[in-house]
């Protein structure tokens, strides 16, 4: 583990020396093999170890890595895997589709994330930040980040978007299905104040920073449900080579999120180390404000967000069951495998 805590944005975007460069279907995607044959993420030559050494710095100064993980989203999944496959295995294969599509979307949006304005955290912050990964937001980690998600267009190479959509073809063939686009109400983003006490575009920061790790917790549990629908033997039964191939570019996703998990985590733990100047010129700790924040933050994402969502999904579906030459029996076995 290196003990720097200052790097430049060149050495946060680095990759790795790749013996094989990563090409599936005819696409030219992120990231690459290593001699040994190992799927290597992208720009993680520097940056995993600075997260390391960011980490370390913030244990010693008696922090810790925000402790928040995908379980607070373990509630009711609608379609979730086992319904999938009931729809898969009656012709119903727009569902999946559709779910595929959405998340290469969504990670297209991710793109953006480059293009966040960064404030001057230490202008706001009590204690010396240079040394930690909030100090380099700007300089480096977000555009790391959002090249991650959205790849390098100009240069024909495709990030976590691509990778999806590529996936998807694989075990539907190209156009199986007409386009879709993601439904809103992805963040919460209400136009209310939580943190009044401090400039808004601080406020925007954190809420930022705590949107995107929700968003990636989703994505988390999204993994290993979409690879147990792909590696199910009696689906895709034509292209089970293929389908297992997109299951495997699914991990290496799964893989390169890894840092993205970490990195937020990180975020949040230093911004809950350190003290931020209020507007009426006292300072306030970052943990009592990024506690009143994510309380909120996980009562939308597990209590008001799944109850809208639960009932819209189970509309929708149902709709589209209705169409089924045999609607009553699909529906059956549909809601027979729902989750209480």
């Amino acid at each position: 583990m290196s003990d720097r805590l200052h790097y430049s944005r060149e050495e946060l975007l680095a990759s790795h020396e790749y013996a094989e460069p990563h090409v599936v279907a005819g696409r030219t995607l992120h990231g690459g093999f290593l001699a040994d044959g190992r799927y290597q993420p992208p720009r993680a030559l520097v940056r995993e170890p600075a997260m390391a050494a960011w980490e370390q710095a913030l244990a010693e100064r008696g922090g810790q890595a925000f402790p928040a993980s995908a379980e607070l989203l373990s509630g009711i999944r609608v379609p979730n895997t086992e319904q999938h496959l009931v729809l898969l295995r009656n012709g119903i294969g727009d569902v999946f589709w559709n779910s595929l599509t959405i998340i290469g979307k969504i990670e297209a949006m991710g793109a953006n994330i480059v293009l966040i304005p960064v404030p001057d955290l230490q202008a706001h912050i009590v204690e010396d930040v240079s040394g930690m990964a909030i100090g380099h937001l700007g300089g480096g980690l977000f555009e790391a980040h959002g090249i991650d998600e959205g790849g390098v267009p100009s240069r024909g190479i495709g990030g976590h978007d691509a990778m999806w959509f590529a996936a998807r073809d694989l075990a539907f063939g190209p156009d199986a299905f007409p386009d879709v686009d993601p439904q809103p109400g992805l963040a919460r983003e209400d136009g209310e104040r939580y943190l009044p006490e401090i400039p808004l575009e601080i406020e925007n920061l954190f809420s930022f920073l705590a949107n995107l790790l929700i968003i990636e917790f989703r994505a988390e549990i999204g993994f290993a449900e979409t690879q147990a629908i792909l590696r199910s033997p009696d689906v895709f039964t034509d292209r089970r080579a293929e389908a297992e191939l997109a299951a495997e570019i699914i991990e290496r996703i799964r893989i390169d999120e890894g840092i993205h998990v970490r990195s937020l985590n990180l975020y949040l733990g230093e911004l809950c180390s350190v003290s931020l100047r209020t507007l009426d010129g006292g300072s306030v700790p970052g943990s009592t404000l990024v506690d009143r924040f994510w309380d909120g933050m996980v009562r939308w994402a597990t209590v008001t967000k799944p109850a809208r969502d639960v009932e819209r999904a189970l509309t929708n579906l149902h709709a589209r069951i209705a169409e089924h030459p045999e609607s009553d029996r699909v529906r059956a076995e549909f809601d027979a495998v729902g989750d209480a």
